[in-house]
């Protein structure tokens, strides 16, 4: 029987569960893989293998991470059978806590709409942007629901799907800010950006309140509490914005708001497209 490793690595922009479905995505196709253990707080991944570590760290390489190798270890035969089996982290992520992650998916999902709605109707790219990035986490809790006991050509066409879809959004909304730049689009009402915010803030703390009874269950529920709590992060700066345009009576407050969160949503859209390569 091959002797079982320990191979540690730093990831530095592993810091939501988009980060850590793709990395679990990624190793799943190397039959060498026998358990993965995330520590998405200290943006830390021990992989545990057989074999050597080159290809591992080649497969972390390509998804842009920052990953760094920090550790490596043959794991002694007294230890090994219950370090591989240990955490049940791998392949089993996903399925794990569906009920929370459920509910979240479908949370998020509203807050896409209504926002989008709002966003329209209020000529507020701030809420737009913000009801993409709701749909970015709702395409992420679909995308590990539907990927459960699916193959890993099945998981990566979903996740494929997921990348381009959002990275089409991402497009659209980084030309109109453009557009809105050069051409004006009149000053948002700020009324609607804040109320609906508020709403948006309220939902992600009903997400967060779901997820943090179980967040310590496993990687992937504290990494989907993690991911949530940058929403509300979002969900302040276009309340942020929406009181700058009341002072100033200038769209521009909510353009860059806007646009931030479009880089956000299209970098996402990046990570998940790597998995291609």
């Amino acid at each position: 029987m091959a002797p079982l490793r320990r191979t540690e690595f730093r990831i530095p922009k592993m810091d939501c569960s988009a980060e850590e479905r793709l990395i679990r995505l990624r190793l799943e196709t190397l039959p060498e893989i026998r358990n993965l253990r995330f520590d998405i707080p200290a943006r830390k991944l021990e992989v545990f293998h057989t074999g050597a570590a080159a290809e591992i760290s080649g497969s972390l390489e390509r998804l842009r991470l920052g990953a760094v190798q920090v550790a490596h270890e043959e794991i002694l035969a007294d230890d090994a059978e219950s370090e591989a089996g240990k955490g049940g982290d791998f392949r089993d992520g996903s399925h794990r806590e569906k009920g929370p992650l459920i509910a979240a998916l479908s949370i998020n999902a509203a807050l896409f709409l209504g926002e989008l709605v709002a966003g329209l109707l209020a000529y507020s790219l701030g809420l737009v942007a913000d009801s993409l990035d709701m749909l970015a986490d709702a395409l992420v809790y679909a995308m590990a629901l539907a990927a459960v006991g699916g193959s890993v050509s099945r998981q990566k066409s979903i996740a494929a799907a997921t990348g381009y879809l959002q990275g089409f959004l991402a497009v659209a909304g980084l030309l109109e800010v453009l557009r809105r730049c050069f051409f004006g689009e009149g000053t948002p009402d700020f009324r609607v950006m804040i109320l609906v915010s508020l709403f948006a803030l309220a939902g992600n703390g009903a997400t967060l309140l779901l997820l943090n009874r179980t967040k310590n269950a496993g990687a992937h529920m504290r990494a989907a509490w993690i991911f949530t709590s940058v929403d509300v992060q979002v969900n302040a700066l276009v309340i942020g914005s929406g009181f700058l345009i009341a002072l100033t009576g200038s769209p521009i407050p909510d353009l860059a708001v806007g646009g931030l969160v479009f880089l956000l949503v299209a970098n996402a859209a990046r990570r998940i497209l790597a998995l291609r390569k």
